[in-house]
């Protein structure tokens, strides 16, 4: 696993997230209680390891969620994520472009070069920091919509990983944010993984001291849950590449 070399994040996007308290994480968990993170029936068996070929490369865009905020890169979801796809057998690199503060807008601006070419696959986990500032869900659809149409076009596969909205920003406001994710994947036909934080929210002993990111035990937990969705990712992606070949 590699970090992409990015800018540094600014100091007051990451303080403005470290400013949220526990009641996104109380909010989420009701929210939480309402979705099911199972794999379909169809999908109840995990992909069978494939690790012949070129390594798939797989691009997490995302926030602090993923960048592994105060945890060691080798702690980080990107890295937690590969080591548990090779020892399923799978030949994967899995690239770091997550930045801590990041809004789907940030993600937007710097899409051209947080996804290197060749890139096979990204899981796209980005909204936690427009929800928690009360931004505009239907810009942050936008973004979002702008960022899949752009990977897609570029011929790689997309998982989508979905958040939550807090509970106290109205009922409005969280039932406009919590559809843009189930609406994205349907329209654009790319896997969705429901909420990215499912099992591992509210959990003191699988988050940090500030109660809302991931430790390293948390992060695993995340990996664990998430690892049958991105099976089925590198599958699309192996299908994608036969049909390419004319196999």
């Amino acid at each position: 696993m590699r970090t992409l070399i990015s800018n540094p994040a600014p100091a007051k996007m990451v303080s403005r997230l470290l400013l949220c308290n526990c009641l996104w994480i109380l909010a989420c968990m009701l929210g939480a209680l309402a979705l099911t993170t199972a794999a379909p029936a169809g999908v109840a068996a995990q992909t069978a390891p494939q690790g012949k070929g070129a390594p798939v490369r797989i691009v997490v865009l995302g926030d602090s969620l993923v960048a592994g905020f105060e945890l060691k890169a080798s702690d980080a979801f990107p890295a937690q994520l590969e080591r548990a796809l090779k020892a399923r057998g799978h030949a994967v690199e899995v690239i770091n472009a997550g930045v801590s503060g990041d809004t789907t807008a940030a993600g937007l601006e710097r899409l051209h070069w947080a996804v290197p070419d060749k890139t096979d696959a990204v899981i796209v986990e980005l909204g936690a920091n427009d929800a928690l500032r009360g931004l505009d869900p239907a810009k942050a659809k936008a973004n979002l919509d702008s960022i899949i149409t752009a990977v897609k076009g570029g011929g790689a596969e997309v998982l989508l990983a979905g958040m939550l909205a807090p509970r106290n920003m109205g009922a409005d406001y969280t039932r406009a944010f919590d559809a843009i994710y189930p609406a994205l994947a349907k329209k654009h036909n790319v896997l969705l993984y429901r909420f990215f934080l499912d099992g591992v929210v509210l959990d003191a002993q699988l988050n940090l001291a500030d109660g809302m990111h991931p430790n390293p035990e948390g992060t695993a937990e995340i990996t664990r849950r998430i690892l049958p969705t991105v099976e089925e990712l590198i599958a699309r992606v192996r299908t994608h590449q036969t049909a390419g070949s004319g196999g």
